[in-house]
C-alpha cells in the first residue's frame, strides 16, 4: 500500500513540474555538450550536466507553479494544478533543488559554479514575464537557451559563437511554439490582464509571426552546424526537422486543442531528438 501510494505521489508530481517537456531542452545542452568535447564527454561531465538540468528545470517548474498558484486555480485549462503539491511543500523542494543546482555546478567548474545563480535568475524570471510584458514567450525561449550555453561552458569554461547560435536558435522555436500553445489561453489571457502576443496580436497574426520564428530557429540550426563543423549527416537531420516543424504548423492552423497539444508536444519532442541524433552521427 504505501508503495503504490508512493509511485502514485511521484507520479503527480512529475505530472506537476511536466517532466515529460524535459525533452525540449535536454537534447540541446547534450548537442551542445558533445560538440564542445567533439563527441566524447567524460561520464562524471555528462552525469554532472544532466543533473544541473534536472535541478534547474526542477526548480524553475515549481517557482512557476508558485508564481501563478492563484492563476492556474482560476484557468480551466490548469486549475487541477494546485491539487498536486501542498504550498509549502513546493517552496521547500523548490530551494532543495536550487541549492542542488548550485553545488552541482559548482562541481564542474568556476564558471559554472559563478554563473549558476544568474542561470536560476533567468529561469525564474519568465514567470514573472507576462504581468509586464507581451513578450514573455521570448522570455521563456531564453530560459531553456540556459541549457545548451550553461552545457558548452561546463565542458570548456568559456562561451563561443557556436553555442550563442544554437541558443538564438532555441529562443526562435521556443518562442515560436509558446506562440501556438498560447492560443488555447487567449480569452483567459485577456480576461485577466495577462500580456502575450496572443491577446496583442490575435491567433492568425500570431500564428504567422510563429511560422517566422521557426524559419529563423532553422537558420539558426543551419549557422550552428557551419560553425560547429558539422558534415553532411547533421544537415540532413535539419531536413527532418523542416518537415516536423511544418507538421506543427499544419497541426496548428486547425485550431482543435487536439492538434494545438499534438503540435506542441509530438512535433517539438522529434525536432529535439532529431537534432540531437544528427549531431551525435555527425561527429
Amino acid at each position: 500500500m504505501n508503495s503504490s501510494l508512493r509511485v502514485s505521489g511521484l507520479a503527480r508530481f512529475l505530472r506537476l513540474i511536466r517532466f515529460s517537456h524535459t525533452v525540449f531542452a535536454l537534447p540541446f545542452a547534450l548537442g551542445a555538450l558533445l560538440v564542445a568535447t567533439r563527441g566524447r564527454p567524460s561520464l562524471p561531465l555528462l552525469g554532472l550536466v544532466l543533473l544541473c538540468m534536472v535541478f534547474a528545470r526542477t526548480a524553475a517548474m515549481l517557482f512557476n507553479r508558485l508564481a501563478d498558484w492563484t492563476l492556474d486555480q482560476r484557468n480551466p485549462r490548469t486549475a487541477m494544478r494546485h491539487r498536486l503539491i501542498s504550498r509549502p511543500v513546493a517552496v521547500l523542494l523548490m530551494i532543495l533543488n536550487s541549492a542542488a543546482f548550485v553545488a552541482t555546478a559548482a562541481a564542474i567548474n568556476r564558471a559554472t559554479f559563478l554563473l549558476s545563480p544568474l542561470a536560476l535568475a533567468i529561469i525564474f524570471f519568465y514567470s514573472l514575464t507576462k504581468r509586464f510584458t507581451a513578450a514573455s514567450h521570448f522570455f521563456l525561449g531564453l530560459a531553456l537557451a540556459v541549457a545548451p550555453a550553461g552545457a558548452w561552458i561546463a565542458a570548456t569554461g568559456r562561451l563561443d559563437l557556436a553555442p550563442l547560435l544554437l541558443g538564438a536558435g532555441v529562443i526562435a522555436w521556443v518562442a515560436g511554439f509558446d506562440l501556438i500553445y498560447a492560443t488555447q489561453d487567449l480569452e483567459f489571457d485577456r480576461r485577466e490582464g495577462l500580456r502575450s502576443l496572443v491577446v496583442r496580436l490575435g491567433i492568425a497574426r500570431s500564428l504567422r509571426l510563429a511560422q517566422l520564428l521557426h524559419l529563423a530557429m532553422f537558420a539558426a540550426l543551419l549557422a550552428f552546424g557551419f560553425e560547429a563543423s558539422l558534415g553532411a549527416i547533421y544537415f540532413a537531420g535539419m531536413a527532418l526537422v523542416a518537415g516536423a516543424l511544418f507538421f506543427e504548423h499544419r497541426s496548428a492552423s486547425r485550431l482543435d486543442l487536439a492538434g494545438i497539444n499534438r503540435a506542441f508536444f509530438q512535433s517539438n519532442a522529434f525536432v529535439s531528438a532529431v537534432f540531437l541524433g544528427s549531431v551525435w552521427a555527425a561527429l
